[in-house]
C-alpha cells in the first residue's frame, strides 16, 4: 500500500528567490516551483533558469519538489520542458491538459527521460468532459503520470460559472474528477483558495475537499499550510478507531471474517483496508513532525 503525504501543495514563483529560499523550512508536502500563472512574459526566461539552479542546488529535505511548467502550446513550454528534463526533477506538473492526446504528446517527449513522475492540471472545460479518458492515460500511454491537480480559477475564467464560497456549482466536476482519479489509481489536489487571509473560509473549503476525496489543496500562500495539513491529516477519533479495526481483524478467530462486530457496528474487511492506509498516513505525519 503506498501513501505519499501530499496534503499541502505550496506555489512558490521561481523568481521569487526569498520565498523559496523559506520555503526549504516550511512544513509543507509539497513546493511547487512555478513557471506559469505567477510568471510575467518578460520574466520567463529568468524564471526557467532559475528554476534550474533550484534543482540544482536541493536542500528541500522531505518536502517533494515538483516544477510547474508552461504549457507545451505556449511560446515557453518547449523550453521550459527542455531545461527542466536536464535538471532532472522530481516531477513536472504541466498545465492546460484537455485530452488523452495532450499526454500523447508529453510522452513522446520523455522518451527516454528520466522522469520519476508527471503530474496534469485540469482547469479546462474540455477537461472536465474527459476526466477518466485522462486519468487512463497512465495505463496505456504514460505510466509516470501520478497526481491530477485541479485548476478551479482558469476553469472559472472558461466556463463563466461563478466560483463562490462552497463552490456548490463546481462539486459535480470535482466529484468527477475524484472518481476518474481513483480509477486510475491516481493522486487527486484541490485548487487553491484565493482569499487567503480568510482562514476560516480556507478552513472549510479543506475540510470540503477531504469529505469529496481530495488527498490534499494546492496553496498560494505560507500561512495556509498549517490548516492544510491539519485538515487532510486523520483525526484522532480515526486513528484510534482504525487501530480497532485493525487489531480485531488481526485476532486468529477472525482471521477468514469478511464482516466482524465492534462495539455494535457491522464493520467489513475492506474497511480495514481503509484503517490500515489511514493508520500508515497518520505515522508518516508523525514521522514528519519529529524531523
Amino acid at each position: 500500500m503506498s501513501v505519499r503525504l501530499r496534503r499541502s501543495a505550496l506555489y512558490v514563483p521561481a523568481t521569487n528567490a526569498r520565498a523559496l529560499e523559506k520555503a526549504k523550512s516550511l512544513p509543507s508536502d509539497v513546493i511547487i516551483v512555478d513557471l506559469e500563472d505567477s510568471i510575467a512574459p518578460s520574466e520567463k526566461e529568468n524564471a526557467r533558469q532559475k528554476a534550474v539552479e533550484i534543482l540544482s542546488h536541493g536542500g528541500f529535505g522531505r518536502e517533494e519538489v515538483v516544477v510547474r511548467i508552461n504549457a507545451l502550446s505556449s511560446p515557453w513550454g518547449e523550453a521550459d520542458l527542455s531545461a527542466v528534463l536536464a535538471a532532472e526533477p522530481m516531477a513536472i506538473l504541466f498545465p492546460k491538459i484537455s485530452a488523452s492526446r495532450d499526454l500523447q504528446a508529453i510522452a513522446a517527449r520523455l522518451e527516454g527521460r528520466n522522469v520519476p513522475e508527471v503530474w496534469a492540471m485540469l482547469e479546462t472545460p474540455a477537461a472536465m468532459l474527459r476526466t477518466l479518458e485522462i486519468a487512463e492515460a497512465r495505463l496505456d500511454i504514460l505510466p509516470q503520470l501520478s497526481t491530477l491537480v485541479i485548476g478551479t480559477n482558469d476553469l472559472a475564467k472558461d466556463t463563466r460559472v461563478s466560483l463562490k464560497p462552497g463552490r456548490a456549482s463546481y462539486l459535480p466536476w470535482l466529484m468527477q474528477c475524484v472518481a476518474a482519479a481513483r480509477a486510475a489509481g491516481l493522486d487527486i489536489l484541490d485548487g487553491v483558495f484565493n482569499d487567503f487571509r480568510n482562514d476560516d473560509g480556507f478552513k472549510v473549503e479543506c475540510m470540503d475537499g477531504r469529505e469529496i476525496g481530495m488527498d490534499g489543496k494546492t496553496l498560494i500562500h505560507p500561512n495556509q499550510i498549517t490548516i492544510a495539513n491539519e485538515s487532510f491529516a486523520p483525526t484522532v477519533e480515526e486513528v484510534d478507531w482504525a487501530r480497532k479495526v485493525c487489531a480485531a481483524f488481526d485476532l486468529p478467530e477472525n482471521g477468514t471474517a469478511g464482516v466482524i462486530n465492534i462495539e455494535g457496528k457491522m464493520v467489513e474487511r475492506l474497511h480495514a483496508e481503509i484503517a490500515r492506509r489511514l493508520l500508515q498516513m497518520s505515522a508518516m505525519i508523525e514521522e514528519r513532525a519529529w524531523r
